[in-house]
């Protein structure tokens, strides 16, 4: 039975050409990508061993060959984290300490998140989130932003269930299949493992393979501006940046900045103003949980 550090090593083998590398391609491969052979080469490590490990006979590597791994890999920062991660998992270092954890995840945003975003006011499209999409508190310029889209519209707004059950999402989204990668690949880290199942249960009955292969993916996605449509035809680029709150881990501050020359004119125009009520108006932070 394989695990999911063997799934990750061989998906991102497979999705790496040797041309990525500086490697010959003879163009005789039986499938695209990295011949095991070769990453066993450039990682130091017999074939043999590198085999047990994709196939998760060999699940507690030591730190040494992980390095060596990504190394291989040519993995950037990201995926050498995601890697260290999954061993984790593998090795069961991490995986009672998410089990022993099954209550929900933490809903309420602390008063120092809060005053976070208000710093960000009146200009800053940003929200408080958890790993399983929970939006649990935004600023105005994000309601305006993010209101036409149909996002906010359900009493407990989450991302994964917006993107993979609501038509309007992939009409808004213009890379809504980027979007919808990033948001399925946040479920790896969720800190809590019950929660998570719940609700990738939950999205894959309705969303069926559309989730179920993302989530079977787990390489983590490379950093793209979401392109967001506005009323009007208006095409937006914004740049996510994330924030982690150490003292609240499985929360985290999304901005959104404008990505190119339309987008911050469009927004410094006032083209994303809309009819705000009670709970948008400009300035002020809107939790969605009491704190």
């Amino acid at each position: 039975m394989g695990t999911p550090l063997g799934d990750f090593i061989r998906a991102k083998r497979d999705a790496t050409s040797p041309a990525d590398l500086g490697l010959p391609d003879d163009g005789r491969r039986r499938a695209p990508g990295l011949r095991r052979i070769e990453l066993a080469t450039r990682a130091g490590m017999s074939v043999e061993y590198l085999t047990r490990i994709e196939q998760g006979r060999d699940r507690n590597p030591t730190l040494p060959v992980l390095r060596a791994i990504a190394d291989g890999l040519s993995l950037n920062v990201a995926e050498r984290r995601h890697l260290t991660f999954l061993a984790k998992i593998a090795g069961g270092a991490c995986v009672g300490q998410r089990q022993l954890n099954p209550a929900p995840l933490r809903q309420e945003v602390r008063p120092a998140t809060l005053e976070t975003l208000r710093l960000l006011e009146p200009a800053g499209v940003a929200m408080v989130t958890n790993k399983l999409g929970d939006v649990l508190a935004h600023t105005s310029a994000f309601n305006r932003l993010l209101q036409p889209t149909g996002l906010l519209d359900a009493e407990d707004p989450n991302l994964l269930r917006y993107l993979f059950t609501d038509p309007r999402a992939q009409q808004a989204l213009l890379n809504w299949e980027y979007v919808a990668d990033v948001q399925t690949f946040d479920l790896w880290h969720a800190p809590t493992l019950t929660a998570a199942e719940w609700l990738k249960a939950e999205i894959a009955a309705q969303a069926g393979p559309e989730f179920t292969a993302r989530l079977s993916r787990n390489l983590p996605p490379e950093s793209r501006p979401w392109q967001i449509r506005l009323p009007g035809g208006i095409v937006t680029k914004w740049q996510r940046e994330v924030l982690e709150t150490p003292a609240e881990p499985e929360q985290q501050i999304v901005i959104l900045i404008p990505a190119d020359e339309q987008t911050r004119n469009a927004f410094a125009q006032g083209q994303l103003e809309q009819d705000h009520s009670e709970q948008d108006r400009w300035g002020q932070v809107t939790p969605l949980r009491a704190v």
